[in-house]
């Protein structure tokens, strides 16, 4: 191995196993106690590689500076969040290395009907001669966003190992409970203390991404009218009926995430829980524009509004509330960190790639708050899932491209 991949292989493994899954019906914040144990950790590894100001705030993010080798720069954030997706197992994680992947199928050790192909992930086929980390194939790996983790603290490394590189003052932040909707605490803008930031939580090699969904999450709860079934006649109003109404009234062909992409919007149901007597359905609303997304909410109320109509002894209520915005709406009103880090790409050979993100990420937060926050790509795919994996290659063009990029932004001032 060469450069940095030793260092981001060995980070990436050992940060993988530990559980770190969030837990977006818990209050506490973190919502989960187990992401402080990937926190902590890290807070003792960037004060034994020599960073400034390590801290672990009340509400779980890790800060930390690297200082500044060139007066005058301007302050860069990097983060990435420390939590895995609720969505797929995430406990027990076993990283495992392909070295120098061939160009066939993957199997997994713990699911043999698993296989992981160029067929399947599009991007698979480019990687031959790569070493790919997946998990074993009963959980998830982790790369969202434990590699972003990994390229940050390797780059932290070397910084701080070389001060010679002229580079301003780095600040790092680790959040909990990205994956939920909830990494951004209000006090982080000010504690991060950045002119302007890069979350490292991006895919494909080359994508600077800084366009997001707009997402608004709601629930809808349906409460019938329970009695004995041996006694229901005329008397019991079943919630799981109406909200099976519910959602066949709901567009199934034409707006949920299975049959759309690329700037379609969706409205999503992701979870159901209940009985007869009471029923809460969970969806999260996406789309690129407000009033897209304004239009998807005002279709669930519009259901709903009709399925209470037609059972006036029911009680349905819809409740919505904003998670996060177009981070779009803020850069395009100044591109220059966008600028700046395909700058960075370009002068290691990459050509930078802009799509709109088909989710969200801390940035978009950050950005609305007033700290300008694109997206720089890690290399993972297919997460959120046993597929998931990434190319340890991969990896360290992030980590180069991020080295070249604080080096830029200290010398074009």
């Amino acid at each position: 191995m060469s450069g940095f991949e030793r260092e981001l292989e060995e980070r990436l493994v050992r940060y993988a196993t530990v559980d770190t899954q969030s837990d977006e019906r818990s209050p506490s914040s973190p919502s989960t106690a187990i992401q402080l144990d990937l926190a902590r950790m890290l807070a003792a590894e960037l004060s034994a590689i020599g960073a400034a100001d390590v801290q672990l705030t009340e509400y779980g993010a890790v800060l930390a500076t690297v200082p500044a080798t060139r007066e005058g720069a301007p302050v860069i954030g990097l983060l990435a969040h420390v939590d895995t997706a609720p969505q797929f197992h995430a406990v027990g994680v076993k990283p495992v290395v392909h070295r120098g992947y061939n160009g066939g199928p993957i199997a997994f050790a713990d699911a043999p009907g698993l296989t992981l192909s160029p067929e399947s992930s599009r991007h698979l086929g480019e990687k031959i001669g790569h070493d790919i980390i997946t998990a074993s194939g009963t959980t998830l790996l982790g790369a969202d966003d434990k590699a972003g983790v990994a390229v940050i603290m390797t780059l932290a490394h070397h910084l701080l190992s070389n001060p010679e590189r002229q580079h301003g003052a780095i600040r790092i932040a680790f959040t909990p409970d990205e994956e939920i909707g909830r990494g951004v605490d209000k006090r982080l803008p000010k504690d991060l203390g950045a002119d302007f930031a890069y979350t490292l939580d991006g895919g494909a090699v080359g994508e600077i991404e800084y366009e997001s969904f707009s997402a608004d999450g709601a629930s809808v709860t349906i409460t019938g009218v329970s009695v004995h079934p041996g006694f229901a006649k005329g008397k019991m109003v079943n919630a799981l009926h109406l909200a099976a109404k519910i959602v066949t009234a709901l567009p199934q062909a034409t707006m949920t995430p299975e049959v759309t992409d690329g700037r379609e919007g969706f409205l999503h149901l992701y979870e159901q829980r209940g009985s007869a007597a009471e029923v809460e359905l969970n969806f999260i609303l996406r789309d690129f524009e407000r009033d897209g997304l304004a239009a998807k909410g005002e279709l669930l109320r519009a259901v709903c509004a009709a399925v209470q109509a037609g059972e006036p002894r029911a009680t349905i209520s819809c409740e919505i509330r904003p998670q996060y915005r177009n981070m779009r709406y803020w850069l395009e009103n100044d591109m220059a960190p966008v600028e700046l880090a395909r700058a960075a790409c370009r002068a290691e050979g990459i050509e930078p790639v802009s799509a709109p993100i088909r989710g969200g990420t801390d940035g978009s937060r950050l950005t609305e708050m007033g700290v300008p926050t694109p997206n720089i790509f890690t290399g993972m795919q297919e997460i959120h899932g046993p597929l998931e994996w990434i190319s340890v290659q991969d990896m360290a063009c992030a980590t180069r491209v991020c080295l070249r990029l604080t080096e830029l932004a200290a010398t074009s001032r």
